[in-house]
């Protein structure tokens, strides 16, 4: 489920017009030779959340927006839409249900070059779709 989860996170925020005519490239890590700004999964990690009749996993997500500013505020009107975006992800998914999404934790820090990366991490639980049997 967490494979299936951090692609479809991708795709659901790279499908946003507003995140998408703002951010060069969404990258499952962060890329090696993407112009700013970007946005990537830069780590998840997944811990059973099942009951008795269906699988599920709680999936911690963490993603790495990174732009170009000096402005210590710059940001924070594309970390808004990131967040809205996932407030808004659909619960039905292929082959699992997102029972509820959680934002934890923002990180901001400065790099060289101008460079400003916001870390902004996500739990999300799932609990696998039943499949009905067919005659």
């Amino acid at each position: 489920m967490e494979t299936q989860l951090r692609a479809g996170l991708l795709e659901w925020l790279s499908a946003d017009p507003l995140l998408s005519a703002e951010i060069n490239t969404f990258a499952e890590e962060a890329p090696l030779s993407a112009t700013p700004p970007w946005l990537g999964i830069v780590t998840s990690a997944s811990t059973d959340w099942g009951c008795k009749d269906r699988a599920g996993r709680e999936i911690r997500i963490a993603l790495e927006l990174t732009i170009r500013s000096d402005e210590p505020a710059s940001g924070s009107t594309l970390v808004t839409a990131i967040d809205k975006r996932i407030d808004a992800m659909p619960a039905s998914q292929d082959g699992f249900e997102i029972v509820n999404s959680h934002f934890l934790r923002a990180r901001a820090e400065r790099r060289p070059r101008n460079l400003r990366a916001m870390l902004l991490e996500y739990r999300f639980r799932l609990l696998e779709t039943i499949l009905e049997n067919t005659p």
